[in-house]
């Protein structure tokens, strides 16, 4: 076999590697872990255990691969129709639907394996459940037939802080459901911020995202009052969970900023701005910032006080 011939085998395998991890979508995995992390050191009252941990994120990643895998075969139709996702394996015919749903299958089993023998069960059953939940009741049922798709969806990206309380404690509490319901109620301006940017997209696609179907000033409108509800929730977590004065403060500061974006974005749609004029990704990017600061502070708070 000639040199060519090996380097050109080679790029093929790395190829076909990058489509299957470009399956899982790495960054909404990374979003994940960043709310199971904080929920295990808030539980532990410090540094959890080491083995536990890596456990729960190797099995974390494994489960929320997972049901990515089985997204982007279910909406492959979609995805080559939207500019922001034609590119993904699915649409470029670069894995096929039989062996995605294998490996997608595959790295389900592993994370209940993982999850269940280096964490406990209770955690392996919650990842399962949300792995369920997104597949069959966001992806197949919601998400093409309701405008409300995301907030009722978006309940299975709100288990990480369960499955990361109960990897540590074996048990619930009062305090991973706050951690649950900041990520739920945080979920829907999040998307629908990025939504305003895409709606073009989703409306070719057939996907009755909020944007799609009404007037912008009306989804800012929503998007203020999850956002004020998810900062008030946010701040419950000091009262009901050990935190010290770290939290409360980090939690009123971001959530500040949360605020003030999303009453900006609320002011420029009334104003009638559109499209870029209207900076929804403004806002879509502090989201982000605003839920990783707030979980760092969820992590750093019981390890000083």
């Amino acid at each position: 076999m000639s040199v060519t011939t090996v380097e050109a085998t080679r790029a093929g395998a790395l190829d076909v590697i990058k489509a299957y991890v470009a399956l899982t979508k790495p960054r909404i995995i990374e979003l994940l872990l960043v709310t199971t992390l904080p929920a295990m050191f808030l539980a532990a009252g410090g540094l959890p255990p080491l083995g536990v941990s890596i456990a729960t994120l190797v099995g974390g990643m494994f489960a929320a691969a997972s049901a990515n895998t089985f997204n982007c075969i279910l909406d492959r139709d979609i995805d080559e129709v939207m500019r922001r996702t034609r590119r993904r394996p699915m649409p470029r015919h670069q894995v096929d639907t039989v062996p995605a749903t294998v490996f997608g299958a595959v790295l389900a089993v592993l994370a209940t394996l993982v999850l269940g023998l280096g964490a406990n069960w209770l955690s392996a059953v919650l990842a399962l459940g949300a792995n369920a939940f997104y597949v069959f009741v966001y992806t197949m049922w919601l998400k093409r037939r309701t405008a409300q798709n995301i907030v009722w969806g978006g309940i299975a990206g709100c288990f990480p802080p369960l499955i990361g309380w109960t990897a540590v404690t074996n048990s619930v509490d009062w305090a991973p459901f706050i951690m649950f319901a900041i990520v739920f109620l945080w979920t829907p301006p999040h998307t629908w911020a990025l939504a305003f940017r895409y709606k073009d997209d989703y409306a070719a696609a057939g996907v009755p995202m909020l944007p799609v179907v009404r007037t912008a000033p009306k989804v800012a409108t929503q998007i203020l009052a999850y956002s004020v509800a998810t900062v008030a929730v946010s701040l419950l977590l000091w009262p009901v969970a050990p935190t010290g004065p770290l939290y409360p403060v980090v939690a009123a500061v971001a959530g500040a900023v949360f605020l003030w974006e999303a009453l900006q974005l609320l002011r420029r749609a009334r104003r009638g701005l559109e499209g870029a004029q209207l900076k929804a990704m403004r806002l879509f990017h502090w989201s982000n910032s605003y839920l990783a600061i707030l979980f760092l502070a969820i992590a750093i708070d019981p390890l000083l006080f």
